[in-house]
């Protein structure tokens, strides 16, 4: 399947991503249906009759032909699309839809046949460009004249297809080597122009594929991240705990067996330097007791006097004896 038909719908400019701006027509392909298919057996060819759009007014003859390919309403225009596949496996049903993703791609080359616009009545200068007569040397109404348009006695006649003056335009037309730009569901984009008024009907068809195709500029949007709803759960009270001081803490904490294990070892065991020198609890408490009698020297002089006496009485006693 290499062609569809569409409905030209507009003409703007893009840009691509090298910065360069270009002319993009967009053509509405929407939905092609498959109305009829043209068999080599019934035939002797191999075709597809494609319907688009929806037709107002349809006669008998039209509506009955849509209704044989589940149709409730007549397309507006119908083309036929010649297949090279003959293969039946690859043919789309009957009252398939077909999409533009289908079929095309950007960076394919298309032709695209249309209608061109009708101009009416021109003459030559403006139907096929030619320059016209002299302005100078006499030539007062000889400005845009055809001029010559045969010989003389031989051949006698104007030949067929001599250009010159008539109607333009209102004409089959074909634009090729066009590329797809871009492509999404309802719309193909095709860099250029195309033939036919708004909303007339061309026909597009695939040839090739542009090899240094630059694809379009497209604006990058922050992804956005969508908000999860968390359920709120309620929050039971906790009780109030009574805070504890730090003395109440460790009187409440017994001592754990390495720091037993440690003080014991301390109690127990003395420096080695001081333990040939160092007094006992009662050595020291006698020696206090020495020093606080040496140290005062009238309770020293008082027991010297009470000795003296107790000598002298004793002397006394003996004389007397």
């Amino acid at each position: 399947m290499q062609s569809l038909v569409g409905q030209k719908t507009e003409q703007s400019q893009k840009f691509l991503e090298n910065g360069n701006r270009i002319p993009v027509t967009t053509i509405k392909t929407g939905s092609n249906v498959v109305v009829s298919i043209k068999t080599a057996e019934k035939n002797k060819y191999w075709a597809l009759e494609l319907g688009f759009g929806i037709k107002k007014n349809a006669n008998k003859a039209a509506a009955g032909h849509a209704k044989k390919a589940g149709q409730e309403k007549a397309p507006r225009f119908l083309r036929e699309v010649r297949i090279t596949d003959a293969d039946a496996e690859t043919l789309p049903q009957l009252g398939a839809i077909l999409k533009a993703a289908d079929v095309f791609k950007p960076g394919d080359m298309v032709d695209v046949s249309g209608i061109s616009k009708g101009k009416g009545f021109a003459g030559g200068v403006k139907r096929h460009g030619f320059h016209g007569g002299p302005k100078t040397h006499g030539q007062s109404d000889r400005h845009r004249a055809p001029g010559s348009i045969g010989q003389g006695t031989t051949p006698g006649r104007v030949y067929r297809g001599k250009r010159m003056a008539g109607r333009m335009g209102n004409a089959n037309a074909t634009l090729k080597n066009l590329v797809v730009v871009d492509v999404d569901e309802e719309n193909l984009y095709i860099q250029g122009l195309v033939p036919g008024f708004v909303n007339s009907m061309v026909v597009i068809e695939k040839t090739g594929e542009h090899k240094k195709f630059i694809p379009l500029w497209k604006e990058k949007t922050d992804e956005v991240v969508e908000e999860v709803a968390v359920e709120e759960t309620p929050v039971e009270p906790v009780a109030e705990v009574a805070v504890e001081s730090a003395e109440d803490t460790s009187a409440r904490i017994p001592p754990s067996d390495d720091a037993q294990t440690v003080e014991g070892e301390n109690e127990n065991s003395e420096p080695s330097s001081l333990s040939g020198n160092q007094p006992t609890q009662s050595e020291e408490a006698q020696e206090v007791s020495e020093g606080s009698v040496s140290d005062s020297p009238q309770e020293g002089s008082d027991a010297v006097a009470t000795e003296d006496k107790e000598n002298k009485e004793e002397v006394t006693e003996d004389a007397n004896s």
